[in-house]
């Protein structure tokens, strides 16, 4: 199988089901230009970090916590930048005080973190996983913020063995243009169900090139433990530090 969102996804999310009905997550890294390529997921407390290798300069639109989750509610959230913290903080600010963790404050989030101030006015994407105040089955949903346009969420109900996502390119290697709000998003099915088989299963499926090199950066794989809070999380990164 291929990537669903074609062959340049630039960065995406996923957010899903195990077989076993854990839930999980999924987060991936691609880049067209050596410089988009010259970072790698790092864990970092109770994150993961998107940060430069070596000497490579600290850059805010490349360099971001990816992933952030508290093991004592059950909560992750996971983007492409600078929205992760607020996300996070927000939804475990719902829970605590005991109010509904709908898809409404990711759309005011994603609209005050606008789109990416880049050349192609890259949208920020997220996922938020959360429990409601004394429930045990979590609330999936997804956002998107293009250029222009209010964002968009998904309140997401994933079957057992499916990855649901949303990515920041519909896919073009050559003319890279935003992922379509106006359709389904694309769902992936998935035997795996260890956080390093789902980010390899994910990497794996997102092998592509251009000008001759790989675009892939790197892939994260998430899993909630048997306890059903504790988040176990695994990383494939291009470079090795």
């Amino acid at each position: 199988m291929n990537n669903p969102n074609g062959p340049y996804p630039g960065r995406q999310l996923f957010l899903g089901l195990t077989k076993s009905g854990r839930p999980c997550l999924a987060y991936l890294v691609t880049g067209r230009s050596p410089q988009s390529r010259e970072r790698m997921a790092t864990t970092m407390g109770t994150s993961i970090i998107m940060g430069p290798i070596g000497d490579v300069p600290y850059d805010s639109l490349r360099h971001y916590p990816a992933i952030k989750y508290d093991n004592s509610i059950g909560l992750v959230a996971v983007s492409n930048g600078i929205q992760t913290e607020a996300i996070y903080e927000t939804y475990r600010l719902l829970f605590n005080t005991d109010s509904t963790p709908g898809p409404d404050y990711l759309a005011m989030l994603m609209n005050g973190a606008r789109s990416e101030p880049d050349s192609l006015h890259t949208p920020r994407i997220a996922g938020v996983i959360s429990n409601p105040a004394g429930a045990t089955d979590p609330v999936y949903i997804a956002g998107i913020k293009t250029h222009g346009k209010p964002a968009k969420t998904w309140q997401v109900t994933p079957g057992p063995g499916t990855l649901t996502g949303v990515s920041t390119y519909h896919g073009d290697m050559e003319n890279p243009g935003d992922f379509n709000i106006g359709g389904e998003l694309p769902v992936v099915d998935i035997a795996a169900e260890t956080p390093g088989d789902i980010a390899a299963y994910i990497y794996e499926i997102s092998k592509a090139e251009n000008k001759g090199d790989d675009i892939r950066v790197c892939a994260v794989g998430g899993v909630r433990g048997s306890d059903n809070l504790t988040w176990e999380l695994a990383m494939i990164n291009r470079h090795k530090g």
